[in-house]
C-alpha cells in the first residue's frame, strides 16, 4: 500500500480548519488513509497510506475531504479546446516502429499553471507514486512532464536505434547517445532499476518536437531542455505505455489532480494523437461514465434502510455526481468522474455509500442462518500426514507452486506430452513457467539451498499440484499430494518406505500383498521402471478402494479375484542424474502419493468435483 507524505499545515490550509490529530484521524479513516507513527509526533510532516490513485497526492486528499465534509461540491473536470477548435490542438504522430517497444501514447496540456514550492514538489511526487504503483516501476506506463514553452509542437513519438538518439538528459550538461546513457545510469541507483525495461531492445522510444529537439526517452529520462521549474506556466504531459487501460487511468489522474493550479481551475487542454494507420484520438478522455445504484441493493448489502434521495447524498460525499431517476423511485443515476477508475460495478457504488455512511455506524444484525463450520476433507487428511511425519522428525517445507519447465520435467528425467502441465502465459522469469505437477522438485530445491545443513536432511510437504483437465470449465484441476525426502550419506530407501507405512497406518489403510486379490481394501508397492529413480530401486504405490457395493457384480468380482487397484504414487532412490541437475552430492530417497482417493463421501461443494 503506497505511503503519501504530506505537510499538516498545508492540509489544514486547504481544508480551511485546523484539526486536532484525533479528530482528523476519524475523517481520514473514511478514505482508508491510515496515519503512521510519524503523524503522531510533533512534526509538520506526516504519512498517510492510500488505496485510491486520486488520493496519492495532497491535492486529491484535500479535495476528497472537502467534498466529504460538505465544504464544496465535487469539481467538474472539463476539456477546453483552443480558439481554433480541434484543428488547433497540439498533435503527436506515432511512428509504426513503436509497436515493437511501447505502442500506446497519450498526452495533455495544462495551461496557465502557477506553482509554489509545495505544489511543485507534490507534482513530482505524484509522478513517482504512480510510477511505483499502477505503472509497476514504469514497466506498464511511464510519465513525462515538460515546459511546453521550451518546445515547438507538433510532436512525434518514434522508436529508433539507440546509437541514433542524442540529447542532453535531465540534470546533465553534456550530449549523450542512448547507448552511452545506459552505461552512465548503471551507477545511478534511482534510474538503474529502469534500464532493463528497454536495454535489450533494438530500438528505444523517443519523443521529438517539430524542430528535432528531444523531449523525452521513456521510460528512462526526460530532456534537460524541457525540464519543469517553478516558473513554468504551460505543461505538456506525455504518457507512454504497454497497457492501454493503465495508460488512460494514469493520464487522467496526473492531469486532473493538478488542473486546479491552471488559470481556469479543473480545465485541461486536450491533444490529438495520430496513429500509424491514420486514425486519430483525443486525449485525455474525461468522459463521466453513467451508472445506476439501487437503494434496495445497497440496503440488502449493508443492512441500512436508506431511500434513493439519502443514497444520492451519500454518493455525492464520495466525489460522485448523483441524481434521482425520474422513472424509478429505487434508482439513483450516478456520473463517475475520470478520477475514480476504481468504480466499475454497482457493488463499488454500494461500498462508497457504506464508506460515506461510516462502516462503524452500520447496524449490527444477527445472521439469518446458523451453521457449524467443518474442515475440508482434504485438509483433515493433510493434517494427519503432517502430524505423523513431523513426529517422525521430518521438517515441513513450503516451496512455491510455480516452477520452471525444466525443473518440472527435464531435471526429473520426465517428458512433457503437452497434456499434463498448466503453462503460465508470458512468464516474467524462467523460474515461473508452469504450475508444478509434482512436489519432488520443490523438495529437491530446498535441499539444494540448504546443503550446508547437517545431515540427514529430512523434509516433507503436503500441498496441491495442478494438472490439465479438458473436461472442466477451468481446464485444470488441483490434486492434493504428500511427499517426503531423505538426504544422507546413505540412500535411506527404508526410511521413506517407513514414512509411507506410517501415513497409511494413520489413514487406516492396511498393507496387503500385490498378489492378494481378495482383500477388500489396502495398499501395496510394486517394482517399476522410472527414469526419475535409480534402476531397480523404484516402486509404484497402489491403493484398493473399499467397495461400498453389495451387488451381485461386486460379489462375482471378489470371487474371480478381479480388482480395480489404482496407482496413487511412487517411492524410490532418486537417480544420480536428477541429483546432479539439482546440485545435490548426497544420495536421496523420496516418496510421493496423492491423498485424493482417501476422501470419504462429502458434499460436492467441499470437494474438487465439478
Amino acid at each position: 500500500m503506497p505511503t503519501v507524505a504530506i505537510d499538516k499545515e498545508d492540509l489544514w490550509d486547504r481544508l480551511g480548519h485546523k484539526y486536532a490529530i484525533s479528530k482528523f484521524e476519524i475523517h481520514a479513516d473514511v478514505f482508508f488513509l491510515r496515519p503512521q507513527k510519524k503523524w503522531k509526533q510533533r512534526r509538520r510532516r506526516g504519512c498517510l497510506q492510500s488505496v485510491q490513485y486520486d488520493l496519492l497526492c495532497i491535492e486529491g486528499i484535500a479535495r476528497a475531504l472537502r467534498v466529504f465534509l460538505g465544504k464544496e461540491k465535487a469539481p467538474l473536470y472539463q476539456l477546453i479546446y483552443p480558439e481554433g477548435g480541434e484543428d488547433s490542438l497540439i498533435t503527436t504522430t506515432i511512428a509504426p516502429e513503436t509497436k515493437n517497444i511501447r505502442p500506446y501514447f497519450a498526452c495533455a496540456v495544462l495551461r496557465g499553471v502557477t506553482f509554489t514550492q509545495r505544489s511543485y514538489d507534490s507534482f513530482i511526487e505524484l509522478q513517482d507514486k504512480l510510477h511505483q504503483n499502477i505503472c509497476r516501476r514504469r514497466q506498464f506506463v511511464a510519465i513525462g512532464t515538460h515546459d511546453l514553452d521550451t518546445l515547438e509542437p507538433p510532436f512525434s513519438y518514434e522508436a529508433r536505434p539507440p546509437k541514433d538518439i542524442k540529447f542532453v538528459p535531465l540534470s546533465k550538461t553534456e550530449i549523450f547517445t542512448a547507448e552511452e546513457l545506459m552505461v552512465a545510469y548503471e551507477s545511478e541507483k534511482h534510474l538503474a532499476k529502469y534500464l532493463p525495461i528497454i536495454k535489450d531492445s533494438p530500438v528505444y522510444p523517443i519523443i521529438y518536437d517539430s524542430t528535432g529537439k528531444v523531449a523525452s526517452m521513456p521510460p528512462i529520462i526526460n530532456s534537460e531542455h524541457s525540464k519543469i521549474t517553478l516558473n513554468t506556466r504551460n505543461i505538456f504531459i506525455d504518457v507512454t505505455a504497454t497497457d492501454e487501460t493503465k495508460l488512460g487511468i494514469v493520464v487522467n489522474i496526473i492531469a486532473t489532480m493538478f488542473s486546479e493550479y491552471c488559470e481556469k481551475p479543473f480545465t485541461i487542454e486536450p491533444c490529438k494523437v495520430i496513429y500509424p494507420d491514420g486514425t486519430t484520438r483525443i486525449t485525455p478522455d474525461l468522459t463521466y461514465h453513467p451508472m445506476t445504484a439501487h437503494a434496495s441493493y445497497v440496503n440488502s448489502c449493508t443492512g441500512l434502510s436508506v431511500d434513493s434521495s439519502e443514497l444520492a447524498k451519500l454518493l455525492e460525499r464520495m466525489t460522485l455526481t448523483a441524481s434521482l431517476d425520474p422513472d424509478d423511485a429505487d434508482a439513483v443515476a450516478v456520473q463517475v468522474p475520470p478520477t475514480r477508475p476504481d468504480i466499475m460495478h454497482e457493488c463499488d457504488l454500494m461500498e462508497d455509500a457504506a464508506i460515506a455512511y461510516g462502516f462503524n455506524n452500520l447496524p449490527d444484525t444477527f445472521p439469518p442462518t446458523s451453521t457449524v463450520a467443518q474442515p475440508l476433507e482434504l485438509s483433515k487428511l493433510s493434517d494427519i500426514v503432517r502430524r505423523e511425519w513431523a513426529l517422525a522428525g521430518f521438517v515441513e517445507v513450503l516451496p512455491l507452486i510455480l516452477c520452471s519447465h525444466e525443473e518440472n520435467f527435464d531435471w526429473l528425467n520426465r517428458k512433457d506430452d503437452g497434456n499434463l502441465a498448466v503453462r503460465i502465459a508470458n512468464p516474467k522469469t524462467l523460474e515461473f513457467q508452469v504450475v508444478r505437477t509434482s512436489l519432488l522438485q520443490g523438495l529437491l530445491k530446498t535441499v539444494r539451498e540448504n546443503r550446508s545443513h547437517a545431515l540427514p536432511i529430512r523434509i516433507f510437504e503436503s500441498s496441491d499440484v495442478v494438472f490439465k483437465d479438458r473436461k472442466r470449465e477451468r481446464q485444470a484441476k488441483n490434486v492434493r499430494h504428500a511427499a517426503a525426502l531423505w538426504c544422507n550419506k546413505t540412500a535411506g530407501f527404508e526410511v521413506v518406505h517407513g514414512m509411507l507405512d506410517r501415513a497409511m497406518q494413520m489413514l487406516d489403510v492396511p498393507r496387503i500383498e500385490s498378489t492378494d486379490k481378495k482383500s477388500p481394501t489396502g495398499y501395496y508397492i510394486k517394482e517399476r521402471d522410472d527414469p526419475t529413480f535409480f534402476p531397480g530401486r523404484a516402486a509404484t504405490i497402489y491403493y484398493r478402494r473399499p467397495s461400498a457395493s453389495h451387488s451381485g457384480l461386486a460379489h462375482i468380482q471378489r470371487v474371480l479375484s478381479i480388482t480395480d487397484d489404482e496407482e496413487i504414487g511412487v517411492l524410490g532412490i532418486l537417480h544420480p542424474s536428477v541429483l546432479e541437475k539439482f546440485e545435490i552430492t548426497y544420495p536421496c530417497s523420496a516418496v510421493e502419493f496423492t491423498l485424493e482417493p482417501f476422501k470419504t463421501n462429502a458434499h460436492e461443494i467441499w470437494t474438487n468435483a465439478e
